[in-house]
């Protein structure tokens, strides 16, 4: 039962952590003379907005519920619906689909720091509910997570559009090419165990953040 808990939690942080990630993107091309996601009514905090059938629903309860049967992690994954772009609204088109790209994981990567200064924060005033902490904590962990994942220079992550900006013109378009193949892509970097290194390496990262009490008082490190 705690770690159903544990896997609500999880699933909840999740969708904190990827719709201010898709918001991001378009807000930043809306801002950069793009009004495609803006036109779309994505630019809201909305969820309904941005779940994606795969990414948002099946994948996400799928890990849920097998890790109910065989155990391991009590982190879930997923991804939200992507904000429609279009580039050619930009001034510059490969400088203006940089700073799009960059915004997503950038949101995410600020999140990590502030849930970090909220948790600290609670620790330090007496908080002691183990769910708060391990809710807090795992938007810490999930949004680095996240962010670390989408800058893999692999299409059709944000860090393939960050690699073709320095990359010259034909390149740049052979590499983004492969964006038609998004999902396929994405989940033989799952199944490769590739996400399993991100999630390594952001868990690192969020303990430094978090630090040693509160992540015993979360109860999601023993």
């Amino acid at each position: 039962m705690i770690e159903l808990v544990y896997g609500l939690l999880s699933l909840a942080a999740l969708f904190l952590c990827v719709i201010p990630h898709e918001v991001a993107h378009g807000y930043v091309a809306w801002k950069l003379g793009d009004p495609t996601a803006k036109a779309a009514g994505r630019l809201t905090l909305n969820p309904l907005k941005h779940l994606d059938p795969i990414g948002s629903v099946v994948l996400p309860l799928g890990l849920l519920l097998l890790r109910q049967f065989v155990g391991g992690s009590l982190v879930v994954f997923g991804w939200a619906k992507p904000v429609p772009i279009n580039p050619y609204y930009f001034r510059d088109t490969w400088k203006g689909t940089l700073y799009v790209s960059l915004a997503g994981p950038g949101t995410n990567f600020a999140m990590a720091l502030a849930a970090a200064g909220l948790g600290r924060g609670l620790v330090a005033l007496g908080v002691r509910n183990a769910y708060v902490l391990a809710f807090v904590a795992l938007i810490v962990l999930l949004s680095l997570v996240l962010g670390l994942f989408n800058l893999l220079p692999v299409p059709p992550l944000d860090g393939s559009k960050v690699l073709a900006y320095f990359l010259p013109v034909r390149w740049r378009l052979a590499l983004l090419r492969w964006e038609q193949f998004g999902l396929v892509i994405v989940v033989a970097l799952l199944f490769l165990g590739v996400l399993q290194v991100v999630f390594t390496g952001a868990e690192a990262i969020a303990l430094h953040l978090i630090g040693l009490r509160w992540a015993l008082l979360s109860g999601l490190w023993g």
